[in-house]
């Protein structure tokens, strides 16, 4: 009989599986935080469908419940799920993931046991696959570029055309254009100056009011190693998890975020407002006279190849700390992690806390205006509460 210091000294497989994921999708690939989002998600989408499958179908499977017994090993099903999953997104590394793979298989004794774990991870990757062959990935669908004011101009320094493809990704759980934001308040409102005024002078590079907690905050969360892959691994580790607990935590997080970003993206292409990198040089053709043009102003942080309104960062760590609430069924969790891009570590006792910070470092970073993130967040938080409700009841 195992011992539960023997259970707890075992690695968990599902988190050592999304190491090897992060590995391969932005160390190795190098993927935009945006395009990582789907590779996670078909990922743990997989992992957590064969564990659930093992663990005899206790909680409602995202795609498949393949026949399994109960002695079929869950170390198996994880590394297969995951392996296959990560071949299919990444064919040009295939050595090095089988590396791994072979890895993992070695340290499981061969027998029925592993043979039914390797079906099981089979099944459910093959689920995935084919659910999101064709899925529109990569498109060369196209921002709305204009020269009028308000309209979306592409950013420097590389003004790249790229990314607009997630808005018409084929969505994991619901129907993104069912959500819609109010949009962008009138380029001579008052409110438009007000958070014109806000980003101009606390997001630009050489800004004498943004403090250095606040610059620091704008560094750590802007670090494209997004900092929610480390959180949830840790939580993971912190709590306990047991194979099936974590993946279906990371499903839950992965599969919520996912929609809520393409959500986001296709209120990005409708709307296709400028980002203040391109508003500030230009606001003396914006018609108010509450705003003030400087052709030298940059933000602190790179502007992302998106269109401004709403925020993409902000849909998406909402999604995240909705799903990682509704999964602990509490705000108060607490957890940290460490940027590279700022050199420090940050720590959170709540995840509307953390959540709420970055909105407001999103301005700090001189790359989102308030209504962008406030507006993100709500689109965020309405589109995960759906997706865990009707794929995780």
């Amino acid at each position: 009989m195992t011992s539960p210091a023997e259970a707890a000294a075992r690695p968990n497989p599902v988190i050592t599986w999304n190491v090897h994921a992060q590995t391969a999708i932005f160390e190795v690939a190098k993927q935009s935080p945006s395009a990582a989002t789907r590779s996670f998600a078909i990922t743990q989408g997989a992992v957590y469908d064969a564990v659930n499958a093992i663990a005899g179908s206790p909680y409602k499977p995202y795609l498949v419940a393949p026949p399994a017994r109960r002695g079929d090993s869950t170390p198996a099903a994880v590394a297969t799920a995951a392996y296959r999953t990560l071949v299919w997104l990444f064919p040009a590394q295939a050595s090095s993931l089988r590396a791994q793979y072979d890895e993992a298989l070695a340290a499981i004794p061969d027998g029925p046991s592993e043979q039914g774990g390797i079906a099981v991870g089979e099944a459910t990757a093959a689920a995935m696959i084919n659910a999101r062959r064709d899925d529109g990935a990569f498109s060369d669908a196209k921002w709305p570029v204009g020269t009028e004011p308000g309209q979306y101009r592409l950013t420097p320094p590389g003004f790249l055309q790229v990314g607009a493809w997630f808005a018409t990704l084929k969505p994991f759980v619901i129907t993104p254009s069912a959500y819609r934001t109010p949009g962008p308040p009138p380029l001579t409102s008052a409110a438009y100056a007000r958070d014109f005024n806000e980003v101009k002078t606390l997001g630009s590079a050489t800004s004498t009011v943004r403090t250095a907690e606040q610059t620091e905050a704008a560094t750590w969360w802007d670090d494209p190693r997004l900092v929610e892959w480390s959180i949830k691994r840790q939580l993971a580790t912190t709590h306990r998890l047991g194979a099936l607990q974590t993946a279906r935590m990371f499903a839950m997080v992965d599969l919520a975020a996912a929609d809520s970003l393409i959500a986001c993206y296709q209120e990005k292409k409708r709307w296709a407002f400028w980002r203040p990198v391109t508003a500030v040089p230009l606001a003396d053709t914006d018609g108010n006279p509450a705003t003030g043009a400087d052709p030298a102003w940059t933000p602190l942080r790179t502007t992302a190849p998106s269109a401004e309104y709403p925020s993409g960062h902000a849909c998406f760590t909402t999604a995240t700390t909705v799903a990682l609430r509704t999964y602990f069924g509490r705000d108060d969790v607490s957890f940290s992690a460490y940027s590279a891009d700022s050199g420090t570590t940050r720590h959170y006792r709540s995840l509307s806390r953390a959540a709420a910070e970055l909105d407001q470092a999103r301005i700090w970073a001189g790359v989102h205006y308030r209504f962008a993130t406030t507006d993100g967040h709500r689109l965020g938080n309405s589109v995960a509460r759906d997706v865990l409700h009707r794929a995780f009841g």
